[in-house]
Formats: C-alpha cells, structure tokens, sequence
C-alpha cells in the first residue's frame, strides 16, 4: 500500500506576504495621499515619506551591482540624472494629460538610463579590479558637467516649470514594482548566477558563466531603476540642478546602501528610513541651536559610513532578508510506502 503526499511548507504563507505588504504599502500611500491633499495630514511628513520611497528605489538597485554582484559602483547619482532630465524634458515637451505623460516620462527615463548603463557596461566589465568604481565615478562628473554646459537642458540654473506628476501613491507603486522585480532577479538563475561570482569569478567562469553579460545585465538593470527614481524625482521637486546629482548624491546613496546592508533587499528599506530620518531629525535639531547649524548634519553623512565600514562591515542586515521578501518554497512529493 502506498500513498503520495504533496506539500508546500511555507509556499502560501510566504507568497501571499509579499502580496498583503504590497496591496498594504499602495493603500497606506493612498490613504495618505488622499487625506494629504485634504490637508488632514501633515505634508512635511508626506514629503519625508515620499523621499523614502524614492531612495527605496534607488538604493535596492544599487544594491544588485555592490551588493549581489559584489562590485563597487560610484555612477548611480549619474544614471539618476539621466532619468530625471529624460523625463523632464518629455514631460515639458510632450504636451498630454498627466495620466498619459506621467508614464511615458517614466518610461523614457528608464530607457534612457538603462540604454547609458548598458553601453558603459560594455567598456566597462572588460577590465578587472577597482576600474569600474573609477570609470563610474568619472561618468558622474561627466554627465553634471554636460548638464551644466547644455542651455537645452537648463544649464547651471537647472530646468524649471517640470509638471507635477509624481505624488505618494504613484511612488508607492514604483516601489512595489520594483521590489517585484528585484526580489524575483534576485531569486532566479541570474541571481544565483550574481552570487556565485561574487564569491568566485574564476569558478563560475569554469562552471559556463559568461561572466561580462551577466555582470552587464545586473549594471543595466540597476540603472534603469536609478532612471525611475529620477524621473519620479523631477516629476515631484518640479525643478532639478545638475548639482543634485553630483558627488554628495552618490554618498548619500551609499550610506543608506552600506547602513542598510550588502545583498540584502529588506537592508535597503530599513538603511533608506533610518538614514532619512536621522538626517531630519538632525536637521531639526540643529535648527533650533541655530538655522545656520541645520546643513552641518552633512558631516555626519561620511562619518557614518566611515564607522559602518570600521565596525559593522554588513550593515543593519546583511545577506539576510525579511521573510516575506523570501522566495516561496518549492512544492515537494514525499511518497510513503508499506
């Protein structure tokens, strides 16, 4: 006599998780937004929670070049700028109803941002060693100085008059989109595949890796959603200078990346608050010292990358994740026989 028996541990518990957090996260940001435009909720605390949300997007990509694949890249606060000019300039020009430019803008400055990526990955993963971080870096200082020499683009002063698009609940669903993307890449074949060269290059190209294509789909990926990210930040700031792209950007990115925790989604969510919040919350602070004490919180941005980097290496997280960002487990046959 036998029998079969068919079992999921864990499979529905953890799916649906994922899914009652991001049907939870789209209708807090709706509520949100919807009491914000009443003026029943506070808006400096909606624009604190719709900051958080973009650099979400912008942190957890970063996260699959520095955290998974294991490299150092220093040109995210460029791709970023890439979306968010790309996007500003279709949503000036374009001339449609919000509900129709807001998508196309966004989506022009995910192509745009990640078609950059794609071409600098290129030159780029066919050297070794510490070259990408300076040929990143030095793509950032391009792209502000392009910026700031291109009068079509604003030049210096930057582009002013960019339509309002962006609100809480649109960058609640950029969000969500993002983090199922990302927690889907993360646990396939190019995930693993991510992993395994970061712990060793050398046997995953003995093992049939191909190692530049797979390094340059993470680094395309990554910009791309850095392009989301600015476009969804032009779209709310309504007015963008090449300068908040530049140099400080990019630490800011890689505080709340490092705080947070390498290869570690749930990481980049709580580096991204606990950074946001600390920052304001000095600011806030030093405020009430003296208003000229407020923009001294910026040295604390550096120091506390350098003590991540002296006493915690991994971050608040590191390699580890939420369990409803886990992938659901394999469904499983056990067969019992007498």
């Amino acid at each position: 006599m036998s029998s079969k028996e068919k079992t999921k541990p864990g499979a529905c518990s953890r799916f649906s998780g994922f899914s009652a957090v991001a049907v939870s996260t789209l209708l807090v940001a709706g509520i949100l937004q919807f009491l914000g435009s009443m003026d029943l909720f506070n808006q400096y605390y909606l624009h604190i929670l719709a900051i958080i949300g973009m650099s979400i997007i912008l942190v957890s990509s970063l996260n699959l070049v520095n955290g998974y694949l294991g490299e150092f890249a220093l040109g995210h606060a460029g791709f970023m700028a890439v979306g968010a000019y790309s996007a500003a300039l279709i949503s000036l020009h374009a001339g449609l109803p919000v509900y129709l430019r807001m998508p196309l803008s966004l989506l022009g400055g995910v192509a745009a941002a990640g078609l950059i990526g794609y071409l600098i990955g290129l030159l780029t993963f066919k050297t070794v060693g510490d070259y990408l971080a300076i040929i990143t870096l030095g793509f950032n200082m391009i792209i502000v100085n392009a910026i700031q020499n291109i009068d079509f683009m604003g030049g210096p002063r930057g582009l002013t008059g960019i339509p309002k698009g962006t609100n809480l609940f649109i960058i609640a669903v950029c969000v969500v989109f993002t983090y199922a993307v990302l927690r889907n890449l993360v646990n396939s074949n190019y995930g693993r595949m991510w992993i395994s060269i970061r712990e060793n290059a050398i046997a995953s190209e003995l093992i049939g890796v191909n190692i530049n294509r797979v390094k340059n789909v993470a680094f395309t990926i990554a910009a791309a959603f850095a392009g989301l990210a600015g476009g969804l930040w032009a779209q709310y700031q309504q007015f963008i200078t090449p300068k908040s792209f530049d140099y400080l950007k990019t630490t800011d990115i890689l505080v709340m990346l490092y705080l947070g925790g390498m290869g570690s989604l749930s990481g980049s969510i709580l580096g991204v608050v606990f950074y946001t919040i600390s920052m304001e919350l000095l600011r806030n602070v030093l405020g009430l010292i003296s208003p000229q004490l407020a923009d001294l919180r910026m040295l604390f941005s550096p120091l506390i990358l350098v003590i991540i980097m002296l006493t915690r290496q991994y971050g608040l997280m590191g390699n580890r994740e939420w369990r409803w960002l886990q992938p659901k487990k394999e469904e499983t046959t056990v067969e019992t026989g007498a």
